[in-house]
C-alpha cells in the first residue's frame, strides 16, 4: 500500500477544509482528483469546506445512516451527484491473425452496489454508522472499477469515533447539567462506543491492508475540528 499526503499540499486541499477533518489516502488520490476530475475535487472541496457537524442534528438516534448522512450526501446531490449502483459487463471479442472478428466470449456480469454519490469518474460513499464490513465492499468495488478502468479514485467520508466520543460527552454534559436534576439523563442519545461500525480507524486498517489494490483512495474523517462550535440546545 502506498500512503500518501497530497491533501498537505494548499494548493490541492485548501485550509478551509483540510484543517476541519482528518485525512488519509492511497496513491495521491488528492492530487490525481485535482488534475483529472477538477471538476468533481472543487465540489469535494466546497462540500468539506462548508459543511460543520450541528451538535442538534448529529447527537439524535438515527440508525445507519441518520441525518449527518443525508445531509452531507444532500450536499452534493445538489451539486449534480447522484446515487447509482455501478455494474460492470466485460466480453471478449475474437480476432484473427490478419485483424478480422472470428468470434466472441460469453459475457461476464459483475453487479455492483447502491454507491452513495456518483459523478463523472468519481465514487463517494458516505459511511456514517453501518457495519464496518460495509468499507470492505467499498474497497473492494472501488478496485474492480478502477482496474477496469471506470472510476478515476473512491472517497470515503466518515468519522473519528474517539474524537467525537470526547466531543459528544463534553456537550451532551453541558446540556444535562442545565436541566432540573429530576431530568437529568446523562447517557448519550448515540451510540460511539460500540466499535464494529464505520470509522475512520476501521477504514485506516482496511487501506493499509491493500483493500483497495491500486486504485486512488481518500478517507475523510469528521473530528472534533469538524464541530460548528454550537452547544447541543
Amino acid at each position: 500500500m502506498f500512503e500518501t499526503r497530497t491533501y498537505d499540499d494548499p494548493n490541492v486541499l485548501p485550509r478551509t477544509a483540510r484543517d476541519h477533518w482528518s485525512y488519509m489516502e492511497s496513491n495521491s488520490a488528492s492530487a490525481i482528483m485535482k488534475a483529472v476530475c477538477p471538476n468533481e475535487w472543487e465540489d469535494i472541496v466546497e462540500v468539506l469546506s462548508r459543511y460543520r457537524l450541528d451538535p442538534k442534528s448529529w447527537l439524535k438516534a438515527g440508525g445507519n445512516r441518520g441525518d449527518i448522512a443525508s445531509q452531507i450526501d444532500s450536499e452534493f446531490h445538489a451539486r449534480g451527484w447522484r446515487e447509482a449502483r455501478l455494474d460492470l459487463s466485460t466480453k471478449g471479442i475474437l480476432f484473427s491473425a490478419d485483424n478480422k472478428k472470428v468470434g466472441e466470449l460469453p459475457e461476464v456480469y459483475q453487479e455492483g452496489y447502491l454507491v452513495d454519490n456518483l459523478k463523472n469518474r468519481i465514487v463517494l460513499d458516505v459511511e456514517w454508522n453501518a457495519k464496518d464490513g460495509n468499507l470492505d465492499r467499498d474497497l473492494a468495488s472501488y478496485r474492480s472499477w478502477y482496474e477496469a478502468g471506470v472510476i478515476s479514485a473512491g472517497v470515503i467520508i466518515t468519522k473519528d469515533r474517539l474524537s467525537l466520543l470526547s466531543l459528544a460527552r463534553k456537550l451532551w454534559k453541558e446540556y444535562q447539567n442545565n436541566l432540573p436534576e429530576a431530568a437529568r439523563n446523562f447517557k448519550l442519545p448515540i451510540d460511539l462506543v460500540t466499535s464494529t461500525v464505520t470509522s475512520f480507524d476501521k477504514a485506516q486498517m482496511r487501506l493499509r491492508r491493500g483493500v483497495m489494490g491500486s486504485c486512488p483512495v481518500l478517507i475523510v474523517a469528521a473530528t472534533e475540528q469538524t464541530w460548528n462550535g454550537n452547544p447541543y440546545v
